[in-house]
Protein backbone atom coordinates (compact mmCIF):
# COMPACT_ATOMS: atom_id res chain seq x y z
CA UNK A 1 0.00 0.00 0.00
CA UNK A 2 1.24 3.38 -1.14
CA UNK A 3 2.04 6.28 1.17
CA UNK A 4 -1.04 8.33 -0.58
CA UNK A 5 -3.72 5.67 0.70
CA UNK A 6 -2.43 4.93 4.13
CA UNK A 7 -2.92 8.92 4.75
CA UNK A 8 -6.81 8.96 2.56
CA UNK A 9 -7.55 5.75 4.71
CA UNK A 10 -6.54 7.23 8.35
CA UNK A 11 -8.13 10.30 7.35
CA UNK A 12 -11.05 9.17 6.33
CA UNK A 13 -11.57 6.84 9.52
CA UNK A 14 -11.22 9.69 11.46
CA UNK A 15 -13.71 11.89 9.54
CA UNK A 16 -16.26 9.51 9.65
CA UNK A 17 -15.57 8.57 13.16
CA UNK A 18 -16.14 12.09 14.39
CA UNK A 19 -19.30 12.34 11.51
CA UNK A 20 -20.52 9.82 14.21
CA UNK A 21 -19.60 11.12 17.28
CA UNK A 22 -20.93 14.33 16.73
CA UNK A 23 -24.17 12.42 15.61
CA UNK A 24 -24.96 10.84 18.64
CA UNK A 25 -24.37 13.70 20.50
CA UNK A 26 -26.71 15.93 18.84
CA UNK A 27 -29.43 12.90 18.94
CA UNK A 28 -29.43 13.46 22.70
CA UNK A 29 -29.65 16.66 22.92
CA UNK A 30 -33.22 18.77 22.92
CA UNK A 31 -33.23 22.22 21.11
CA UNK A 32 -32.73 24.18 23.92
CA UNK A 33 -29.21 22.27 24.01
CA UNK A 34 -28.68 23.01 20.81
CA UNK A 35 -29.15 26.52 21.82
CA UNK A 36 -27.12 26.48 24.99
CA UNK A 37 -23.79 28.51 25.80
CA UNK A 38 -21.99 28.11 28.57
CA UNK A 39 -21.49 31.69 29.01
CA UNK A 40 -22.62 34.61 27.18
CA UNK A 41 -19.50 35.04 25.27
CA UNK A 42 -19.15 30.96 24.46
CA UNK A 43 -20.01 29.36 21.31
CA UNK A 44 -23.17 26.99 21.79
CA UNK A 45 -23.38 23.61 19.68
CA UNK A 46 -25.66 25.58 17.15
CA UNK A 47 -22.77 28.24 16.26
CA UNK A 48 -20.26 25.14 16.25
CA UNK A 49 -22.36 23.50 13.61
CA UNK A 50 -22.45 26.50 11.81
CA UNK A 51 -19.01 27.13 11.91
CA UNK A 52 -17.93 23.91 10.52
CA UNK A 53 -19.91 23.53 8.17
CA UNK A 54 -18.76 26.91 6.97
CA UNK A 55 -15.53 26.00 6.96
CA UNK A 56 -15.81 22.73 5.18
CA UNK A 57 -17.78 24.85 2.26
CA UNK A 58 -15.50 27.33 1.88
CA UNK A 59 -12.62 24.70 2.40
CA UNK A 60 -13.95 21.89 -0.16
CA UNK A 61 -17.73 22.63 -1.65
CA UNK A 62 -16.64 25.73 -3.28
CA UNK A 63 -12.92 24.27 -4.72
CA UNK A 64 -14.16 20.17 -5.63
CA UNK A 65 -18.42 20.76 -5.97
CA UNK A 66 -18.17 24.37 -8.19
CA UNK A 67 -20.73 25.93 -4.85
CA UNK A 68 -20.66 29.87 -5.06
CA UNK A 69 -18.12 31.34 -2.95
CA UNK A 70 -20.61 33.71 -1.01
CA UNK A 71 -20.88 32.92 2.55
CA UNK A 72 -21.21 35.26 5.08
CA UNK A 73 -19.27 33.04 7.87
CA UNK A 74 -19.48 36.18 9.79
CA UNK A 75 -22.84 34.52 11.34
CA UNK A 76 -21.62 31.62 12.27
CA UNK A 77 -20.77 32.67 15.82
CA UNK A 78 -23.85 35.15 16.65
CA UNK A 79 -24.65 35.28 19.74
CA UNK A 80 -28.35 34.03 19.69
CA UNK A 81 -28.28 31.75 16.67
CA UNK A 82 -31.09 29.78 16.09
CA UNK A 83 -31.12 26.54 14.72
CA UNK A 84 -32.90 23.18 15.04
CA UNK A 85 -31.93 20.03 16.39
CA UNK A 86 -32.93 18.56 13.02
CA UNK A 87 -31.04 21.37 11.34
CA UNK A 88 -27.82 20.82 13.02
CA UNK A 89 -28.15 17.45 12.09
CA UNK A 90 -28.52 18.13 8.78
CA UNK A 91 -25.63 20.59 8.46
CA UNK A 92 -22.81 18.45 10.45
CA UNK A 93 -23.78 15.22 8.39
CA UNK A 94 -23.74 17.07 5.15
CA UNK A 95 -20.14 19.02 6.19
CA UNK A 96 -18.69 15.25 7.02
CA UNK A 97 -20.71 14.11 3.58
CA UNK A 98 -18.72 16.79 1.80
CA UNK A 99 -15.43 16.13 3.05
CA UNK A 100 -15.57 12.15 3.28
CA UNK A 101 -16.54 13.27 -0.67
CA UNK A 102 -13.45 14.84 -1.23
CA UNK A 103 -11.50 12.10 -0.02
CA UNK A 104 -13.08 9.13 -1.97
CA UNK A 105 -12.08 11.70 -5.23
CA UNK A 106 -8.53 11.73 -3.69
CA UNK A 107 -8.26 7.78 -3.09
CA UNK A 108 -9.57 7.63 -6.64
CA UNK A 109 -6.67 10.11 -7.70
CA UNK A 110 -3.76 10.04 -5.36
CA UNK A 111 -2.00 12.65 -7.70
CA UNK A 112 -4.60 15.12 -6.56
CA UNK A 113 -3.35 15.42 -2.92
CA UNK A 114 -0.57 17.56 -4.61
CA UNK A 115 -2.43 19.74 -6.50
CA UNK A 116 -2.91 23.08 -5.44
CA UNK A 117 -6.54 24.24 -6.05
CA UNK A 118 -7.51 28.05 -5.88
CA UNK A 119 -9.65 29.10 -3.08
CA UNK A 120 -10.47 33.23 -1.61
CA UNK A 121 -8.37 32.78 1.36
CA UNK A 122 -9.71 36.39 2.36
CA UNK A 123 -11.65 35.23 4.86
CA UNK A 124 -8.76 32.38 6.50
CA UNK A 125 -6.73 34.87 8.03
CA UNK A 126 -3.31 33.05 6.61
CA UNK A 127 -3.86 29.54 7.61
CA UNK A 128 -2.52 28.70 3.69
CA UNK A 129 -2.85 30.64 0.82
CA UNK A 130 -3.18 29.62 -2.64
CA UNK A 131 0.04 27.72 -2.68
CA UNK A 132 -1.22 24.87 -0.71
CA UNK A 133 -1.91 21.97 -1.61
CA UNK A 134 -5.05 19.60 -1.07
CA UNK A 135 -3.55 17.53 1.33
CA UNK A 136 -2.27 20.80 3.38
CA UNK A 137 -6.01 21.67 3.25
CA UNK A 138 -7.20 18.12 4.51
CA UNK A 139 -4.49 18.48 6.98
CA UNK A 140 -5.71 21.83 8.21
CA UNK A 141 -8.82 20.72 8.87
CA UNK A 142 -8.00 17.57 10.25
CA UNK A 143 -6.55 19.62 13.02
CA UNK A 144 -9.38 21.88 12.69
CA UNK A 145 -12.75 20.33 12.96
CA UNK A 146 -12.16 17.37 15.74
CA UNK A 147 -11.09 20.31 18.13
CA UNK A 148 -15.02 21.56 17.61
CA UNK A 149 -16.38 17.70 17.50
CA UNK A 150 -14.53 17.87 21.09
CA UNK A 151 -16.32 21.38 21.78
CA UNK A 152 -19.72 20.04 21.22
CA UNK A 153 -19.15 16.88 23.21
CA UNK A 154 -18.08 18.77 25.96
CA UNK A 155 -20.86 21.16 25.44
CA UNK A 156 -23.48 18.28 25.48
CA UNK A 157 -21.63 16.78 28.82
CA UNK A 158 -22.09 19.73 30.25
CA UNK A 159 -26.24 20.05 29.48
CA UNK A 160 -26.56 16.57 29.94
CA UNK A 161 -24.61 14.81 32.56
CA UNK A 162 -23.87 11.31 30.77
CA UNK A 163 -24.08 10.56 27.42
CA UNK A 164 -24.98 6.95 25.74
CA UNK A 165 -22.14 6.33 23.13
CA UNK A 166 -23.87 2.90 22.15
CA UNK A 167 -26.88 4.67 20.05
Amino acid sequence: MDTATVVIDFLMRKYKADQKWTRIVIEQLSEEDILWSPTPESNSIANLVAHISGAVYEWFETVYFGAPNNLDRSKEFDRGLQMSKEQALELSEKSYDCIIKVLEIMKANPEKLLEQPYINYSTLNGALDNQATALEMLLHQFRHLPSHTGQIIYIAKMRKGHLDWEM
